[in-house]
């Protein structure tokens, strides 16, 4: 099953995607610019595969989160090359990682 939802922080929006699958349900909140999500996804191999790295692929990762509402609040664990140059930092919560990536898009 998918859920997908609208939803704005700070005045910006963006797509929640909840995907439920066998044992585990993948998280993703994304804009036009980049997205967070939750342990599934390999920042490492985004990082360290040249064509990925070339992409500039805005994007971070937090672990043990289990909704779109602690996916939100939860520090990234691991963020892009590309999220870095954002300002988007590990330690950052999803949230003020979002928005900065809806900011850099007004600007």
């Amino acid at each position: 099953m998918l859920n997908v939802e609208k939803i704005y922080l700070e005045g910006y929006e963006f797509l929640s995607y909840e995907v439920y699958l066998p044992k585990t349900t993948l998280l993703v909140v994304t804009n036009d610019v980049g997205y967070i999500m939750c342990a599934a996804l390999d920042v490492d191999f985004l990082n360290e595969t040249p064509k990925l790295r070339e992409r500039k692929i805005i994007a971070g990762r937090a672990e043990g989160v289990r909704t779109i509402d602690q996916l939100l609040e939860a520090p990234l664990a691991k963020v892009t090359l590309a999220a870095e140059e954002l300002g988007i930092k590990s330690g950052t919560s999803g949230k003020e990682a979002l928005v900065k990536m809806a900011k850099s898009v007004a600007e």
